[in-house]
């Protein structure tokens, strides 16, 4: 968990840094152009007028600016779809690697303080200690214990029983976030398709094919495409993340569920 705050911490000061390095240039901008004016004027020199029209066009656009510009000639449409898919898959995602990140215990330590229960105080006192631990690894032993008079096959079984609930309850939302991750792409090609439609129609109107027929439509299908494709690659390393720590917390509850039988076989040949 604090590895999550930190690292939101050091995207929000990459962020910042980002945003005051913008106005700064902005800020910087109109005094460099006094003191241009300041100075005597240089020979004219002679620039192409396409390269000129670029410098212009490049000139005084931040990032947030420039997105925002895509955005609106992409379509509202499909480019707030694709947003809406990016906003829920994104909290979908935060919230499992704050829950996967709280469920992750030191199994290690819960076992050496439930065999140190179980030879001072019994079944009661292991119980307990299980009681004040969060995660789903005291979850399953909680459970394991609260069965142990009926003997160690029931035990075992109940282990591996309620096992599966927690995994079932550490992968919960994976599906909705998989769910984004291909509906991205999707409304991106549905916005692609949707542009070439136009296109063609604006040269059926017109009666004949020019490029500035058909440049339109294109630029929304292009526009459209790249933004489902980054909203799905976004999500991708989110979702990867949640079922590589999935996997993990898994092992690590199978390994202690072992070592809780072995303890409890150890506990009952002392009585």
């Amino acid at each position: 968990m604090k590895k999550l705050f930190a690292l939101i911490a050091v995207l929000c000061m990459l962020f910042v840094t980002a945003s005051t390095s913008v106005v700064a240039q902005d800020n910087a901008a109109p005094a460099a152009t006094e003191v241009e004016k300041a100075k005597p004027a240089a020979p004219a020199v002679v620039a192409d007028p396409e390269e000129k029209a670029a410098v212009q066009a490049e000139g005084g656009k931040s990032l947030h600016s420039a997105l925002k510009q895509k955005f609106i000639e992409g379509g509202p449409g499909f480019m707030s779809s694709i947003l809406v898919a990016l906003i829920l898959g994104l909290a979908l995602s935060i919230e499992r690697v704050v829950y996967l990140n709280l469920a992750t215990s030191n199994n290690k330590k819960l076992l050496i303080k439930i065999e140190d229960a179980l030879n001072t105080g019994g079944i009661e006192a292991a119980k307990e200690v299980c009681r004040n631990e969060r995660g789903p690894v005291a979850s399953i032993f909680y459970q394991g214990l609260d069965r142990s008079h009926e003997g160690l096959d029931v035990v075992e079984k109940t282990v591996v029983a309620y096992g599966g609930v927690q995994a079932g309850l550490l992968e919960k939302g994976l599906s909705w976030i998989a769910l984004f991750i291909a509906l991205g792409p999707m409304l991106g090609f549905m916005g692609t398709v949707i542009g070439m439609i136009g296109a063609f129609d604006a040269i059926e109107v017109a009666g004949d094919i020019s490029p500035t027929l058909v440049a339109g439509g294109i630029k929304i299908a292009l526009i459209t495409t790249v933004f489902g494709l980054i909203v799905a690659m976004i999500l991708q390393v989110f979702y990867n993340y949640c079922v590589s720590k999935i996997d993990s917390i898994v092992n690590s509850m199978e390994d202690a569920s072992i070592s809780l039988i072995d303890i409890l076989v150890k506990y009952n040949s002392k009585k």
